[in-house]
């Protein structure tokens, strides 16, 4: 579908980002990086629109962060942020940060904490200590962003390898979720990967900061506000997402970012993110359908994926 978005928020988000992307992807699956110079054009004031990842931000440029939520306001160097929700804005001046995306599968491990334990925002120094400080001092020294891309990748991947990982049925439950655009129902990933419905619910949620059907839903409302970003109609987009109706979609753009599906589409912040994220956006931009929601079969059982069905193996040493 032609793309009618508005050129003067490309100009505002182009005259207001120096955006750099990294030479080739992270060596740790789930894991996206962007780096964003702030071009002084005054004080920073932007929302954060929620997506389906956990946000680590590294910040090394002139000051701390400002973070506003409906409650509180907290300055921090660096920050972590989960799955956010509702009136959420970041000020600052001079900003210059590397900005990671992380899958919650790996910021499990990569953090040393799960996505569950993180309130909305807390500061990256109450996770790492010290580590956090190290971090940003050795970006503020690099000399270009591709060694500060290099420079965080290694240490994703060092703390990766060694930090505590997901349960392979949730791993194949958030990739089924992603996979299928929010659009796969929580009770055929709960027989899939044969567990009770609940038991993949607490488990799912322990690991990964969301319930089964919350993050479905924040996956479908990520797919549908880009589209929404990129001028495509609205009450086409609540068709092709698994929308009951536009009004359905209405209610989950104001639930999720607290305006109008209308303001969203006009957000600056969102041409930036199709900057920085271009595989992603334009994935999600694609007319085409989601991927199919099928069960695999494998010589075992025919009720269980093969995926699935191999990581049960290495657990139990017998097939489920």
């Amino acid at each position: 579908m032609r793309s009618t978005r508005c050129p003067g928020r490309e100009r505002e988000a182009v005259a207001r980002w120096a955006v750099a992307r990294p030479p080739r992807p992270s060596r740790t699956a789930g894991v996206g990086l962007a780096g964003f110079r702030d071009l002084d054009v005054g004080p920073v004031d932007m929302r954060v629109v929620p997506h389906p990842a956990v946000t680590l931000v590294l910040e090394f440029g002139g000051g701390p962060l400002v973070v506003d939520t409906a409650t509180d306001r907290q300055q921090l160097s660096s920050l972590v942020a989960g799955f956010t929700h509702g009136a959420l804005r970041v000020r600052g001046e001079t900003i210059e940060c590397v900005e990671v995306r992380l899958s919650p599968l790996v910021a499990y491990a990569a953090l040393g904490t799960s996505p569950a334990e993180l309130e909305h925002v807390v500061s990256l120094d109450d996770l790492w200590g010290r580590g956090a400080s190290r971090i940003r001092e050795q970006l503020s020294e690099a000399r270009s962003w591709q060694d500060r891309f290099a420079l965080t990748d290694a240490l994703l991947a060092r703390r990766a390898e060694t930090g505590p990982s997901a349960d392979p049925q949730v791993a194949w439950s958030w990739d089924r979720i992603v996979g299928s655009r929010g659009r796969v129902r929580i009770d055929a990933l709960a027989a899939e990967v044969r567990w009770s419905r609940k038991r993949l619910w607490s488990r799912f949620l322990a690991q990964t900061g969301l319930p089964p059907k919350r993050a479905a839903k924040l996956v479908r409302f990520d797919h549908a506000v880009r589209r929404l970003a990129a001028g495509e109609d609205a009450a086409r987009i609540a068709a092709d997402s698994g929308y009951a109706d536009q009004s359905h979609l209405h209610r989950d753009v104001l639930e999720f970012t607290g305006v109008t599906p209308a303001a969203m589409a006009r957000e600056p912040g969102l041409v930036v993110d199709d900057i920085a994220w271009a595989d992603t956006a334009s994935a999600r931009r694609a007319d085409t359908p989601p991927h199919p929601v099928r069960t695999a079969r494998h010589p075992c059982r025919d009720d269980v994926p093969p995926g699935v069905e191999r990581n049960l193996r290495s657990l139990t040493g017998r097939c489920p």
